[in-house]
């Protein structure tokens, strides 16, 4: 196979042509490999071994060979195998009526006849000798024909595969083409699936309207109660939310108005069954009230527990009916409202009689007025309570219905109440009727915890504020209380005329240190102690006028609205009346009038020190850690009780709360100034009789002999004038420490005075030191005015130093 493969391929398809075509250029041209070889010598051997020729029997006849030009193929055709040599080639023996080809047809006569017949026989022997090589050739060239038809099979595969690949490329451009419309069918499929959901929820709200309608239309009351009523209506509530939002939806308005129709007869049907209801109940509960022997307790039974039952088969009706009242309330609001008001007409028929009933057994006209506020206004507290309590069970909503109810049930007692009150002539009753309210109010004011309790459960009702329904009460008698302080400032401080007793100084101090018995301001001391101090003791040997503004002001002190409004005029005007008691002591003694003067003034200045701290602690609370620790426990609780009187209206006091705190600052500073004055006049008084005649005699020459003289009536001055000053001092300032400044003062210039009068004495001969005729020196006069000023003398029968 490798030695055929290297033979040329031969591309002339035409017979085979002797005349063109050599032996040896077939060699040159197609050489033989082995197995080739081997058959042509197989070949050729046997062509050698040929046998002789018959020609006598085979020679044919002329007429039967014809005109023969070259030999006819061999009939026999050696078949080789592979690797093997051709066998022997046998002579069949002709049949005796045919002739063999080869055999002359006539016998041989001539030369010519010969050698025709050898050229016969040459040809036949060339041609088999050359069959195998057409054989092959042949061969080849049906594998050419082959390999040609397998190119052009090749080449039809090719365009088919092309074509193929054309048609591919084509099916598949109208694949894409039909997957993309596909795919767009199905988005447009998708979009009307959404589209087809999108319609059929849309008309389910409208869809909604029917069943709405059918199931209103059932008869009977108590089509309220069944489970599908209360989510129909959340139904309704929702389309009717829908169609709101969706205006421009075809029909939406019409659809619209007819939701809120059914929203109507919904809550229609709600308020007919809730006042239905209430009409039954209070039928049975009447009933049974105005039966004899009921007990209090069988009452309070019938009036709250018999409500609370039936409230809970109400109270959710009545929820989702206020909760769509809340977001329609155009439509809605005035059905809730003519629930509460059939609630509050029902409420207000059952306890009406009762609640006269039980004021009428307090007794307004005879029993005292704060009796009758606390007894009157807990009850009313209570049944308040109860009330509110009551409705929180029906209802989440109306706080000012309910609150204006409350009012109408409080009028019951405040008719009897206010005129009490306006009528009321004593200024203590009336702090304490004050006092009884503003307790009940603090009493009302919320924990932390329940107003963070409060805060998350977001309810508009709350908790219950007492203080709304205590105020207009609680303003009446603060406006009373305002304008009785006032008259009585206005009479007892302002136009006050004092008697002979009340300007009895110093016989009033003198006899109040004997008995501590006598006039004492004992109201409300056990809630204030604004006004106690060491300084504010003896307050029987006050001036009236004096006494009558610490009086006022601690029965005020818990109500700082009015305390702090009518301060400024109760100590301007006693600043005033003591001025004026002041002149009036002087036509008798100026020394007692200073005193008198300095006493009085400063317990006003010790007053209104504690108003400007009272003042200062007043927008911390009263409950501050300041103010307990200043002024104790008892008026701490004054403070935390003064608090609620903040609820008068601004207006009230609006022309005198505006310029509070200028107002005490000028009457402190008039008082001050004044106190200045009386301070000084009263030092002047001390030692101007001992200083004058020492401040004369170092102005003009003089001798020893006249500064001996003077210095013995210094002495005596001293031991008479200047210590009986000293205990009339004590007399009228009982404070130790603040007598001592005045007296230190004094004690001063006379020690300056006698020191510059030693001086000039000393420088005319005079000698100082121990002895008689001797001045005294620096150590003798400060033990001889320390003796002076220790001595307690209470001053009493002593007449008052002269005059400078």
């Amino acid at each position: 196979m490798a030695a055929r493969s290297n033979t040329p391929t031969l591309n002339i398809r035409t017979p085979y042509l002797k005349s063109t075509l050599t032996i040896e250029e077939w060699e040159a041209k197609a050489p033989l490999g082995d197995l080739e070889t081997k058959s042509v010598a197989a070949i050729k051997a046997a062509s050698e071994r040929r046998p002789v020729l018959q020609l006598s029997a085979a020679r044919p006849s002329q007429e039967d060979s014809g005109p023969a030009s070259r030999p006819s193929t061999p009939l026999q055709r050696v078949k080789l195998g592979p690797g093997s040599r051709p066998p022997t080639p046998v002579l069949r023996q002709p049949a005796v009526a045919h002739a063999h080809a080869l055999h002359p047809k006539q016998p041989v006569q001539t030369p010519q006849q010969f050698y025709d017949w050898f050229a016969l026989i040459d040809r036949s022997v060339a041609h088999s000798q050359e069959a195998h090589f057409r054989q092959h050739l042949l061969r080849v060239s049906e594998h050419l024909d082959t390999c040609d038809r397998l190119v052009g099979r090749i080449d039809q595969v090719d365009a088919e595969v092309a074509s193929m690949l054309d048609k591919w490329k084509s099916v598949e451009e109208g694949g894409k083409s039909l997957q993309d419309a596909s795919q767009k069918l199905l988005d447009e499929r998708d979009q009307l699936v959404e589209l087809q959901g999108a319609i059929g929820t849309t008309l389910e709200y409208f869809q909604e309207l029917e069943h709405a309608t059918r199931l209103l239309n059932h008869p009977g009351e108590s089509l309220v109660l069944q489970t599908d009523f209360l989510y129909m209506v959340e139904r309704v509530d929702v389309c009717i939310e829908f169609l709101k939002s969706h205006r421009n939806y075809k029909e939406a308005e019409v659809y619209l108005l007819r939701f809120q129709q059914c929203m109507t007869r919904a809550m229609t049907l709600i308020k007919m069954y809730f006042v239905g209801s209430l009409r039954a109940l209070t039928q049975d509960v009447s009933r049974r009230l105005f039966e004899q022997d009921v007990s209090d307790t069988a009452q309070l039974h019938l009036l709250y527990t018999r409500f609370t039952t039936v409230a809970g088969q109400l109270a959710p009706l009545l929820g989702e009916f206020e909760r769509r009242a809340r977001a329609h309330p155009e439509e809605l609001g005035a059905l809730l409202s003519e629930c509460h008001a059939a609630y509050f007409s029902v409420r207000k028929n059952l306890l009406v009689s009762r609640l006269t009933e039980q004021i009428r057994g307090l007794d307004p006209t005879r029993t005292e007025l704060v009796e009758l506020t606390r007894a009157g206004c807990s009850y009313l507290k209570q049944t308040c309570t109860e009330e509110f309590d009551l409705y929180r069970e029906f209802f989440s909503s109306g706080k000012e219905e309910l609150y204006q109810y409350l009012e109408t049930l409080c009028d019951y007692l405040y008719d009897d109440l206010r005129p009490r009150i306006l009528h009321e002539p004593r200024l203590t009753v009336l702090c304490e009727v004050c006092t009884v309210l503003q307790a009940l109010m603090v009493l009302d004011q919320p924990l932390d915890d329940e107003i963070e309790e409060d805060e998350e459960k977001n309810d508009e009702l709350g908790r219950l504020h007492i203080r709304q329904l205590l105020q207009m009460v609680l303003q009446d008698a603060q406006t009373r209380l305002f304008f009785k302080a006032q008259a009585v400032i206005q009479s007892e401080i302002r136009y006050y005329t004092p008697t002979a007793q009340d300007l009895a100084y110093p016989d009033k101090l003198v006899a109040a240190q004997g008995a501590q018995t006598g006039y004492e301001i004992r109201e409300k001391q056990s809630i204030s102690r604004l006004f106690e101090g060491p300084g504010l003791g003896q307050r029987e040997t006050w001036f009236p006028t004096l006494a009558k503004t610490v009086w006022v002001l601690s029965q005020l002190h818990d109500f700082p609205v009015i305390f702090y409004d009518l301060a400024h005029e109760a100590v301007s005007l006693c600043h005033a009346s003591l001025l004026g008691a002041a002149d009036s002591v002087r036509a008798k003694s100026a020394f007692d009038s200073q005193l008198f003067l300095v006493r009085h003034l400063l317990i006003l200045r010790e007053i209104t020190r504690n108003l400007d701290l009272a003042q200062k602690d007043e927008p911390q609370g009263g409950g501050g850690s300041g103010g307990a620790d200043q002024y104790g426990v008892a008026d701490t609780l004054a403070s935390v009780l003064s608090r609620t009187s903040t609820l008068l209206p601004g207006s009230l006091f609006t022309s005198l709360a505006g310029t509070r705190a200028e107002h005490l600052t000028d009457a402190k500073r008039g008082i001050v100034q004044d106190l200045r004055h009386a301070c000084e006049a009263v030092i002047s008084t001390l030692s101007e009789p001992l200083c004058a005649p020492l401040r004369a005699f170092t102005g003009r020459p003089a001798s020893a002999a006249e500064a001996a003289v003077l210095d013995e009536a210094f002495r005596s001055a001293c031991a008479r004038d200047l210590r009986a000053g000293i205990a009339r001092v004590r007399l009228y300032v009982p404070d130790t420490r603040t007598a001592g400044v005045l007296v230190q003062h004094a004690l001063d210039r006379v020690e300056d005075a006698y020191s510059a009068f030693s001086l000039a004495a000393r420088q005319v001969g005079a000698r100082a030191g121990k002895g008689q005729d001797c001045l005294m020196d620096d150590a003798l006069l400060k033990q001889l005015l320390q003796d002076v000023r220790g001595d307690e003398a209470d001053g009493a029968g002593l007449p008052p130093p002269a005059q400078a």
